[in-house]
């Protein structure tokens, strides 16, 4: 655990900034202490790089919480398209450091295209747009921000473990039909869980949830690893269900 100090040193956010982050509800503390010390953990400290990769690509802090929060937010495919930004900017340094060399050997390098930041701008453009679509703001988006507003570490850990314990049920009864009464009433129990923990889950949004979780392979493969075909049973039980 780290106290404030410690992590404005390691990260070069100042205390200020983290206190702030932390009245508004975009990170807080692993832990605060009788004595009023906010402690971080590993976790918290992947947030807030999360949330300082958004801020490079010029997200308010006021969106970077509404989908950082979305309960459809992938964390990995966020690190992925950091990734991507990060190599359009390496590239872009590359050029600049060869133009300089050949600056300083005296050839005639009266170029200025090395410095053109279009490509990069408009990655980040195209990013952020991509973003907002997938993680942005809709009203059960607004719903899950305010009823998730409060929740810490452990029950955040709760949540996780009783989503994984629906996910189980259903792998172990994927041989059976999609339309059985075990999978509908497990379809069931997932639709109440999720309105009970992020937003009102109607049949319409949940059909949509089942639709993603074949069509988006993050989703299928997070959702596969409690056994081959689970995602593929979920969404057509989820279809049966909502069809009704």
């Amino acid at each position: 655990m780290l106290k404030v100090n410690e992590v404005s040193k390691l990260t070069g956010v100042t205390a200020r900034t983290l206190h702030y982050y932390d009245e508004i509800g975009l990170l807080k503390p692993s832990v605060t202490t009788d004595s009023g010390y906010r402690l971080y953990d590993d976790a918290a400290l992947e947030r807030l790089q999360q949330i300082l990769f958004f801020r490079e690509l010029d997200f308010t802090l006021d969106e970077i919480k509404k989908i950082m929060q979305s309960p459809n937010y992938d964390r990995h495919e966020a690190l992925r398209k950091q990734e991507e930004l990060l190599l359009k900017k390496r590239e872009r340094l590359d050029r600049l450091i060869e133009l300089v060399r050949k600056t300083i050997k005296g050839e005639n390098a009266m170029s200025f295209k090395e410095f053109d930041m279009s490509e990069i701008e408009e990655y980040r453009r195209k990013y952020a747009d991509e973003v907002r679509e997938r993680w942005g703001d809709t009203e059960a988006y607004r719903e899950s921000l305010r009823k998730t507003a409060d929740y810490g570490e452990e029950q955040w850990k709760t949540i996780a473990r009783k989503a994984g314990d629906i996910f189980r049920a259903f792998s172990e009864i994927r041989h059976l039909s999609p339309g059985s009464e075990e999978a509908q009433a497990l379809v069931k129990r997932w639709q109440d869980f999720i309105s009970a923990n992020y937003y009102t889950c109607t049949k319409e949004i949940l059909a949509g949830l089942g639709s993603m979780y074949t069509c988006d392979e993050r989703f299928k493969k997070n959702i596969d690893a409690f056994g081959e075909g689970t995602a593929e049973f979920i969404s057509k039980a989820i279809a049966v269900y909502c069809a009704e």
